[in-house]
């Protein structure tokens, strides 16, 4: 039985799980936390991925793995491959007015949007960069590479110092700001204007099952991913398939061959680990909305799943615009939440427990609706994150989004993603290998577009127009 292994090195952990190549089935896996904060010396991932590979029982028996990793994270390193500053993650806003000076610069959010698919916000590299120039130049003279967390994770397995030897795969590189989905490409022009003239290297990108190297001991390294793609391969997800994730925030993304153009700069023109693209939608506020709403009713889980359930859908006119955190789609940062058309007759627990389900999966319908808008098939939606944990989500989810819904067992998906990118690889094969994901649930109910036309209507009142 050949084995291989899947990292996850995400902002507040390392995991690795070790499967069975053929089958996905996991032997073993273990996990080290990360520190918190928005900025880290990358040695600390070093260090928490050998302990978890020491927690696991090594890797000496493993004949590939991968790398899926946070994306956006800026790691530049000198000439000796030294890192010259604690790495800025993709959480890290005080790059925010950076990213509106490069939109500026070029033209305008369309003009980004044209050239790569994303327009430059705080959590893109390129924003990132030009805040090092502007505060930092002596560190960005210093940088001779910039890699993302994966990248250099992967280029540390591999023993090299030769930043020459830096991979990395089309997902996490189309979340730069300089890497054009579409065209499968660098943009070296804009590379530069984010470091006002400064080009240093970047990683070569590699295709979805090419190997980025190996270990001392031999086994094969695949390229990784971003962890958005690289739980969208664990998850097998498709063409036509949507995940929506509920997590800290709410994240939609789809698997098709569109590359959508947004001017907007809400639908981020993604890629896939798998060779095709993945437009993604990210919002600020997810499973917090339900924890929020619950805390305010003092009831538990159960209890305010019970209530969501026992009111209408709509909640008899009241609506909940969840901007609990600002917004980020629409990018809206300054943005609050705001709870509308409150009577006498509807201002009652039940209500509000559904006022707060139906907002937050309104936010998401509002996510879905923008990437199907640019030509992107959703025939079934796949929910996870610890807000599908939620009995009252899984029902009415597919009421608010008008399909049917499939929410598997609670997994490490990201990890599991990685692993089986690096059983493609080791395969020599045209596709992934065909694993199985467990159960899987579905979920349908009859569409009630009523309540996400409430929740249109009293977006715009949220924002004072």
């Amino acid at each position: 039985m050949a084995l291989v292994a899947g990292i996850d090195s995400s902002t507040q952990s390392c995991k690795i799980v070790v499967c069975d190549a053929d089958s996905g089935a996991v032997m073993r896996s273990a996990s080290t936390p990360h520190p918190g904060g928005t900025e880290i010396d990358p040695q600390h991932w070093w260090a928490a991925l050998q302990t978890t590979i020491a927690a696991v029982g090594g890797l000496d028996d493993v004949e590939a793995l991968a790398v899926g990793a946070q994306q956006h994270g800026m790691v530049c390193l000198d000439r000796s491959g030294a890192v010259v500053r604690d790495a800025l993650l993709w959480n890290d806003t005080r790059s925010a007015g950076s990213g509106a000076q490069l939109v500026d610069e070029l033209g305008g959010p369309a003009e980004w949007a044209n050239r790569v698919g994303v327009v430059p916000v705080a959590a893109i590299t390129a924003s990132k960069l030009r805040w090092l120039v502007d505060n930092e130049p002596g560190h960005a003279d210093a940088t001779a590479a910039v890699c993302l967390p994966h990248d250099w994770l992967t280029w540390r397995l591999s023993g090299s110092t030769d930043i020459a030897d830096l991979r990395t795969d089309r997902s996490d590189a189309s979340g730069t700001g300089y890497f054009s989905a579409e065209t499968d490409s660098y943009r070296d022009d804009l590379l530069e204007l984010a470091m006002r003239g400064r080009r240093p290297a970047l990683p070569a990108v590699l295709g979805p099952a090419e190997i980025a190297g190996t270990l001392p001991g031999g086994a094969i390294l695949a390229p990784g991913a971003g962890d958005n793609a690289a739980a969208a391969l664990g998850l097998g997800a498709g063409p036509g398939d949507c995940v929506v994730s509920l997590g800290t925030s709410g994240v939609v993304s789809a698997v098709g061959d569109a590359a959508p153009h947004d001017p907007d700069g809400i639908v981020a023109g993604f890629a896939d680990a798998t060779g095709r693209q993945l437009p993604l939608v990210c919002t600020l506020n997810g499973a917090p909305v339900l924890a929020a709403t619950a805390a305010m009713l003092r009831v538990d889980y159960d209890e305010f799943d019970r209530l969501a359930l026992s009111a209408q859908p709509g909640a008899d006119g009241l609506t909940l615009v969840p901007y609990l955190e600002g917004e980020r789609s629409p990018n809206l940062p300054q943005a609050r939440g705001a709870l509308h058309g409150v009577t006498a007759r509807n201002f009652n627990s039940a209500n509000l427990a559904r006022a707060g389900v139906d907002g937050l999966l309104a936010s998401m319908a509002y996510c879905i609706d923008k990437i199907v808008s640019y030509g992107v098939s959703v025939d079934r939606i796949i929910l996870v994150g610890g807000g599908a944990r939620s009995e009252a989500v899984r029902r009415i989810a597919p009421a608010i989004w008008g399909r049917p819904v499939h929410v598997p067992r609670p997994d490490e998906y990201v990890a599991l993603g990685a692993a089986r990118q690096a059983a493609w690889a080791l395969s020599k094969q045209d596709a992934p290998p065909a694993w199985s994901l467990g159960p899987i649930t579905p979920y349908t109910a009859e569409p009630t577009p009523q309540v996400f036309e409430q929740y249109l209507a009293a977006q715009p009142l949220t924002l004072g127009q």
